[in-house]
């Protein structure tokens, strides 16, 4: 495995149930004020989201997941996001 600070784990979660739970190397987000995006060691922060696209990528692969709002906190290399699809 990739050295730890290199990646982030990333969980995506849904009233329904966990959508993606992984590493990645980045994340991109539709915050409420506007779009950022999280790398490793990324300071912590708790922001809002509004509808738009979530998008993980890991190497080559990048995948997008179309919300309808949530929330994101990212701590420790770690994001947990918690949204409406």
């Amino acid at each position: 495995m990739a050295n730890e600070s290199k990646v982030l784990k990333l969980t995506i979660a849904t009233p329904e149930g966990i959508l993606y739970d992984g590493v990645v190397d980045s994340v991109k987000l539709p915050g409420t004020k506007s779009a950022f995006t999280v790398l490793p060691l990324h300071a912590p922060i708790i922001s809002s989201l509004d509808e738009g696209t979530v998008t993980y990528t890991n190497g080559e692969d990048s995948k997008d997941v179309i919300i309808k709002g949530g929330f994101v906190q990212v701590k420790n290399n770690e994001v947990s996001v918690c949204v409406e699809v």
